[in-house]
């Protein structure tokens, strides 16, 4: 293999030493690369043909070298159950499942850039990447004046982190490791918990500043000033944590280096495609993220009718616990193997993310767009993010844990679950105007 990919990197411009750019992974870096797995080049490297050659070796790399490379299928075959009419509901479902191995690919695919540009500059592409799929279905709801499914889904993909991943992560952990005690770096999950409690206060200002008013008309359009307002500071807020994970306390973000190797024996000390290489493939799995997450915003209200289930509890409980399936599995492997700080770097790390960066990056974008999206996410759902906050503020305080820390996140984010599988909060009245326009334009290509 090492034949294969040698002249890659002199080609690339590798920078710095393995050991050097080894530092620079994150704990997202670690958890991705937990499910990929080694690819046998042999009869690639038999080939005649040098491009012939490459390309082979690229695609075994980039689809195959992942252990979810069996949901693969599910993307033709959503674009076909699209293009020839299939039910609506099999079109959400495959392009959900579609897009899990998308999302680890993504990863994988920064990872391998980070190699030739960096450790520093590969840290911005996964700060701006590594929620790429919550960020494009976002735009696309937007796009279609869907406002409660981008509220709804990245909600959702807060409380699947902070209860559901990270709950995972300290059961399992604690169960295969309940004869010793797991500790873990607090200071990182420290300036997590910050963050996150000032993207709730960015929350929260706006619905206590429409409860407080005598009616919703008049104030409607200084809720949607203050949100824009609160977005600007969480934006900046999101900037100065970057510089602060990149440059300044980059210590406390980097892999441990025991964590470097996993059980199958895969290393990633040198890349195994090309840059130009990753960066094609990276744009291309871009364009298929967005064709997914097109026909999931597309068809999410027909299989909500169709099962029987709530928009609210799709949005905010299947959309992220399948869309970031590949995340969340490696998080909770490397839990198993008593590496807890991996497992709350990809857990606080990705909510942190959404929270302080996707969701007023959504409220800005919209501004853009013309369309009044602000950070009043209604008072169930802000408050059970606020309790979420709490409760894993809570349970990270002492800098240890056990199984019984993680049942209990677990068991919160089954009762939030049951909270939104019962409600059935109706939609807005943009969405209700898209969806009839939507209807109608159906009607009439339908019958003429």
């Amino acid at each position: 293999m090492a034949s294969l990919h040698e002249p890659w990197l002199v080609e690339n411009g590798l920078k710095g030493s393995s050991k050097e750019i080894r530092h620079g992974r994150t704990a997202h870096n670690m958890s991705s690369s937990s499910l990929r797995k080694k690819s046998d080049l042999t009869l690639v490297s038999k080939v005649r043909y040098a491009m012939l050659r490459q390309f082979l070796a690229n695609l075994q790399e980039v689809i195959l070298g992942t252990k979810l490379s069996v949901l693969f299928p599910a993307i033709p075959l959503a674009i076909v159950a699209e293009c020839y009419g299939f039910g609506r509901p099999w079109v959400f479902a495959l392009s959900l499942l579609g897009l899990t191995p998308l999302a680890e690919r993504v990863s994988f695919l920064t990872e391998q850039i980070a190699y030739y540009t960096g450790p520093t500059v590969g840290g911005l592409l996964n700060a701006t990447c590594g929620n790429a799929t919550e960020l494009i279905i976002a735009i696309f709801a937007l796009s279609q004046h869907k406002i409660d499914v981008v509220k709804y889904s990245l909600l959702g993909s807060v409380l699947s982190n902070l209860l559901l991943v990270l709950g995972t992560s300290l059961f399992c952990g604690g169960i295969a490791n309940i004869a010793r005690e797991q500790k873990y770096d607090r200071r990182q999950a420290d300036v997590n918990s910050l963050l996150l409690f000032l993207g709730l206060l960015c929350h929260s200002l706006p619905l206590l500043f429409r409860m407080s008013g005598a009616s919703a008309a008049l104030t409607a359009d200084p809720t949607l000033q203050l949100s824009r307002a609160s977005s600007i500071v969480m934006l900046i807020a999101y900037v100065s944590y970057i510089v602060f994970q990149l440059f300044t306390h980059r210590q406390l973000f980097e892999a441990p280096e025991e964590a470097e190797g996993d059980d199958d024996g895969i290393s990633e000390e040198e890349p195994v495609i090309g840059f130009w290489s990753g960066f094609i493939w990276l744009v291309g799995m871009t364009v298929v993220i967005s064709l997914l997450s097109e026909y999931v915003v597309e068809t999410i209200e027909d299989a909500s009718d169709t099962w029987g289930i709530s928009v609210s509890f799709i949005s905010i409980i299947l959309l992220p616990i399948v869309g970031n399936a590949a995340e969340h599995a490696g998080a909770i492997i490397f839990a198993f193997k008593n590496k807890l700080d991996i497992s709350l770097g990809v857990a606080l790390g990705s909510a942190t993310q959404i929270s302080m960066f996707v969701v007023p990056l959504c409220v800005l974008v919209s501004w853009i767009m013309g369309i009044n999206m602000d950070l009043n996410f209604n008072l169930l759902e802000t408050g059970s993010l606020a309790l979420s906050i709490i409760a894993v503020a809570f349970t990270l305080q002492d800098g240890t844990s056990h199984y019984m820390k993680g049942l209990v996140l677990l068991l919160l984010y089954i009762v939030i679950g049951a909270c939104f599988f019962v409600s059935k909060t109706p939609l807005s009245k943009d969405t209700r105007t898209s969806l009839a326009l939507n209807y109608i334009t159906y009607l009439h290509y339908y019958f003429l």
